[in-house]
């Protein structure tokens, strides 16, 4: 470990541990949504909308929490964006029908994204140029292991009962703790408005453009109505939780090589390999694995489909960057972000008409064809543009499994 990295090894710890706090509270609250909502007789449209609301609240939270950052101060939309999430967690308890959870779940989402926010730009002004990138990495695979850990506590109460939502809230709220008692400083410069032109972005990388919106599609769906698809399989409470913690387990394993094999080659190819895998692993799950086939066979097949998304966001990212110019970074993945979240929040919609329409192979199904098209496409670009000189390629990070838009928020310039 770099002496810089040990320097703000306790405040990139306090910082994570919170992170790490929320971000288990959100993955055992979506699961669990999902899941009670089918045991209330949601039709998977409805569940599916629950599930897209939270992205639309992730972007629209991304573009405008920054404006509150800027009037209270970064400490103060913390406490009052975790107290209004975990009380929102209870709301869905306290009122259960599908409109009130959509938006109570919207709410959610634009919660979620201020708080990233904060601690993003706290560990962005914790960070130097040396350990920036270890310190992004390990915010990415924090989030990673704590989706994990969310799914894990599915299994700790009745999907039908109280005590599930009550952890939820109680991990959103504990998550105050460690970054309200750090001693991290705010981002001491704002950081601009950033200019995003999505018509120069699609010429700078169309194959950039349309698989970000296809990353959506395919994770949010996935995350979404991957609980309500187990429970028509025929899983318990506990086989669920695990075969969705498989899912992120598998995306936890493959990000670093699949990132070390895009920085070694045309990351394209890397996209183009991960999504045939993607739809080629589903399409063998539906036509060629019994309903009565023991758990752990999908737990299996569960660990390889993640480990082909769940990551692809990530490469996709990088690949843009390779793409454009040094100082649009920051309005590139501002542009991606927003793709990306246009994506998520209709792909639970669309995967939730075709579950009501077709059964539960309309979720795979819908997958399928997004991945597909995302390899289609990238054979396609391939084809038409070279592969970019090793040299101008910039370093893989990890994005978190819920990317937020860091990058298009304001920072306040003091800490209050």
């Amino acid at each position: 470990m770099s002496s810089s990295l040990r320097s703000v090894l306790p405040t990139l710890l306090a910082l994570l541990l919170g992170y790490a706090l929320m971000q288990m509270g959100n993955t055992l609250q979506g699961t669990l949504l999902s899941v009670r909502g089918s045991l209330e007789q949601f039709s998977p449209t409805q569940i599916g909308a629950v599930g897209a609301a939270f992205w639309v609240g992730i972007v629209i939270g991304s573009l405008w929490a920054g404006r509150v950052i800027q009037q209270v101060g970064h400490a103060r939309t913390f406490a009052a964006l975790a107290a209004i999430g975990s009380s929102v967690a209870l709301l869905h308890l306290l009122v259960i029908t599908p409109m009130v959870w959509i938006a109570a779940r919207a709410v959610t989402g634009f919660c979620f994204a201020g708080l990233f926010i904060v601690v993003e730009s706290w560990l962005n002004a914790s960070a130097t140029p040396q350990n920036r990138g270890q310190i992004l990495g390990f915010y990415g695979m924090t989030g990673l292991i704590a989706g994990i850990g969310g799914q894990m506590l599915l299994p700790t109460g009745d999907p039908a009962g109280f005590r599930l939502f009550c952890f939820a809230a109680i991990l959103i709220s504990l998550a105050l703790v460690p970054t309200a008692l750090s001693r991290a400083s705010a981002p001491a410069h704002a950081v601009g408005e950033v200019s995003i032109n999505l018509k120069r972005l699609y010429r700078q990388s169309p194959f950039g453009v349309v698989a970000a919106i296809l990353c959506g599609v395919t994770t949010s769906s996935f995350f979404a109505l991957g609980p309500v698809w187990a429970q028509q399989r025929g899983l318990s409470t506990t086989e669920i939780a695990v075969f969705m913690a498989c899912g992120t387990l598998g995306g936890f394993l493959t990000t670093w090589p699949l990132g070390w094999f895009s920085d070694r080659m045309d990351r394209r190819y890397v996209i183009i390999g991960a999504s045939a895998m993607a739809a080629t692993i589903l399409a063998a799950l539906v036509h060629f694995v019994p309903s009565d086939a023991a758990p752990w066979l999908l737990f299996v097949y569960g660990a390889i489909f993640g480990g082909s998304v769940i990551p692809t966001y990530s490469i996709v990212t990088a690949h843009v960057n390779d793409m454009v110019k040094p100082g649009e970074f920051v309005s590139a993945s501002g542009g991606l972000l927003i793709l990306q979240g246009l994506g998520a929040a209709s792909g639970p919609v669309i995967s939730g008409m075709a579950m009501s329409e077709f059964g539960r192979v309309g979720l795979p199904y819908v997958i399928i064809l997004a991945q597909a098209l995302m390899a289609l496409w990238g054979a396609y670009r391939s084809i038409q543009r070279p592969v970019a000189f090793d040299a101008d390629k910039e370093s893989f990070v990890p994005e978190p499994t819920v990317p937020v838009g860091t990058v298009l928020a304001p920072a306040h310039e003091v800490a209050r």
